[in-house]
């Protein structure tokens, strides 16, 4: 989800304003619960990049007003002491945004308030929209907890239930989608909901939308062709990461800060693993690669880890913690290029690569990774590559 999520927030936040519009907007409100030095922050998403575009503390009166230089239309984050944040349309529109604020109770659970946004007909978009998301995630807590208080005695039953609550949550979550995107493309706030569309299986309702949009105004014109572009920019990567495709080269450096690249292991089977110290799932799928490591070690087949870590610190230690064997790199730009070459939000990550420099196979953890590796060395062909789907934005706030 985290992949989708970033995709949405790229593709909004990327559209460019080419007609004269407002050059700032104001944005202010009341803060209920405040702690030393509560902040207000707007920031937009730019792919792996947070850009952040406005921040003024909370006052004394527990008031706040912040002034949002305006260059790029699409979707913002108000974020309040990090504590709530609300997603709105930065264009033209000033607006009242009151926030909650700290959160106050003994045992502190991350399921923020809604949070409405006074302004125009744009945000009215965005309020439906959050609403409706902060909707299905109470609906989703809803569902775990009915299914945990079932205590179904066959887990593949409970699973089973779980995942069709889930499934009906998704399809609402479309269908929900697909009515804001019918009614409102008079306004260009609803690129927000329709970015949140799988493109191939609403089509008939995005592109009449978008054809009505660009009519709207210049701006509208051109955010609808930015949009477009950035889609078929997606599709395009998602395109070049397909089994069989060649391993994207990218930039690390080792242990001994001697820069390097990915193109220097061709020529023997590598599985490659991108991960962080801060991850616990990474961390548990060293004990994994340990063992394929000495199963494999001598038959031409070779490990790579390569950590996204902010830190090189943190990265060392934690080198010095799980003693892997194997050759180590670390990104000095905390994955940023990997991420986006790679096309990947979450770690672990980790795929194998053949002795030719092909993607094989991806997204592999446990017992998948050994499977992988007998695959290649047996001379198994790489599996038909699925037909491309593009797909839009789940229901999941910003973070």
């Amino acid at each position: 989800m985290k992949t989708l999520r970033l995709l949405f927030m790229t593709l909004c936040a990327g559209m460019t304003m080419s007609a004269a519009a407002q050059q700032t907007v104001t944005i202010q409100g009341k803060v209920k619960f405040v702690d030393e030095g509560f902040k207000v922050q707007v920031y937009q998403r730019d792919g792996q990049d947070k850009k952040v575009l406005a921040e003024v503390p909370v006052n004394a009166d527990k008031t706040y007003k912040v002034t949002v230089p305006v260059s790029k239309p699409g979707v913002a984050i108000v974020d309040c002491g990090k504590w709530q944040n609300v997603q709105v349309w930065l264009e033209d529109e000033d607006m009242g945004i009151d926030f909650r604020g700290l959160d106050t109770a003994k045992i502190k659970i991350k399921n923020p308030p809604y949070v409405y946004i006074r302004a125009g007909k744009k945000n009215e978009v965005m309020n439906l929209m959050n609403f409706y998301g902060y909707r299905n995630y109470q609906s989703m807590i809803a569902a775990s907890q009915s299914v945990y208080r079932a205590k179904i005695e066959d887990e593949k039953k409970s699973q089973g239930l779980a995942s069709s609550l889930y499934d009906y949550l998704s399809e609402d979550n479309t269908a929900w989608m697909r009515y804001l995107v019918e009614h409102y493309a008079d306004r260009t706030s609803v690129l927000a909901p329709l970015s949140r569309l799988n493109d191939e299986k609403n089509a008939d309702v995005i592109e009449p939308a978008l054809k009505q949009l660009e009519t709207q105004s210049e701006t509208a014109r051109q955010l609808v062709a930015d949009y477009r572009k950035a889609k078929a920019d997606a599709k395009e990567k998602r395109e070049r990461m397909q089994d069989g495709k060649p391993a994207p080269d990218f930039a690390f450096q080792t242990e001994k800060g001697k820069a390097t690249s990915l193109n220097k292991y061709k020529g023997k089977v590598l599985v490659l693993d991108f991960w962080a110290s801060w991850c616990g799932p990474c961390r548990q799928e060293v004990p994994n690669l340990k063992k394929y490591y000495e199963e494999f070690k001598g038959k031409g087949v070779e490990f790579l880890s390569v950590s996204i870590d902010q830190k090189k610190e943190a990265w060392t230690k934690a080198l010095r913690e799980e003693a892997m064997p194997w050759k180590q790199g670390w990104t000095t730009d905390s994955g940023k290029e990997a991420m986006n070459t790679y096309q990947f939000s979450g770690i672990p990550f980790i795929l194998l690569i053949d002795k030719d420099g092909n993607i094989y196979r991806k997204h592999l953890r446990g017992e998948k990774i050994k499977e992988a590796i007998e695959d290649c060395l047996a001379g198994k062909k790489v599996a038909a590559p699925k037909k491309t789907i593009s797909m839009g934005m789940g229901m999941m706030g910003a973070m």
